[in-house]
């Protein structure tokens, strides 16, 4: 069994004195492992890190089996992210959310999704704009996804400022007024483009956001936590990013 194919370095494992289990997100082939000869070794780890794009062989006798990867490093980011706190808290936390989905199970777009959000992680504001549409991409991937086409108690599609926190939908500033309280907001770069970088109240809502639904619907009926990763990025960003000017 063998195939080839482009992918991104989730992870690294070392195995034994010199080689190494690596985790990819591969376009056509999911998450996948595979055994990397040499690959703990001081000339190969430093390439195979969290991050970096990878043209990717691998080889196994039969297809349940662990195989072995080819690895060749096509885009080197992971030096650069590691520079800065939130995006190497990024890419850790872009991995715990990429381990939620099954091994081997193709999902293509979410790949190309990836690949656009890590190349644009240099700046906090950016950076946090896109983690928190990849949480929303990410809930939709794992058929929680969120409804924020129309207003839930009206229909209509203008105007959406709330998230109900029990079904998901979205809801109008006029119908969700007398509830705001009740309700999460929904920042609108979440929903469209938007040309500046958005505020800090911005991008605390939203992380509020889609972290109940995380938690609600994906984390605590697997028994497990959120990572601690996630709430170092966002601490590492809101650091960054300043807030709303009074006059907007």
């Amino acid at each position: 069994m063998e195939w080839t194919d482009d992918g991104i370095i989730l992870g690294l494992r070392r195995l034994g004195e010199a080689n190494a289990i690596v985790e990819v997100l591969t376009a056509g082939h999911g998450r996948h492992l595979g055994l990397v000869r040499g690959g703990g070794s001081r000339r190969q780890a430093p390439s195979l890190q969290p991050g970096n794009s990878v043209h990717v062989a691998w080889r196994a006798r039969l297809d349940e089996q662990l195989g072995a990867f080819t690895l060749e490093v096509t885009q080197a980011r992971a030096e650069g992210l590691m520079r800065q706190a939130h995006s190497a808290f990024a890419v850790s936390h872009l991995g715990s959310l990429v381990r939620l989905l099954p091994e081997r199970d193709p999902h293509p777009e979410l790949y190309a999704t990836l690949a656009a959000v890590i190349e644009h992680l240099d700046e906090p504001a950016l950076a946090g704009m896109l983690l928190a549409r990849f949480e929303l991409v990410m809930l939709a991937e794992l058929g929680f996804g969120l409804d924020l086409d129309s207003c839930a108690a009206t229909g209509g599609r203008n105007d959406l400022l709330y998230v109900s926190p029990k079904s998901g939908r979205a809801v109008s500033r006029d119908a969700g007024e007398p509830w705001r309280a009740q309700l999460f907001v929904l920042p609108y770069f979440l929903i469209g483009e938007v040309a500046e970088p958005p505020a800090m109240e911005d991008l605390q809502a939203a992380f509020e956001l889609t972290g109940h639904f995380l938690a609600h619907r994906v984390f605590e009926p697997r028994g497990a936590e959120m990572p601690d990763t996630r709430a170092a990025f966002l601490h590492a960003v809101l650091r960054g990013v300043p807030p709303r000017r009074p006059d907007l």
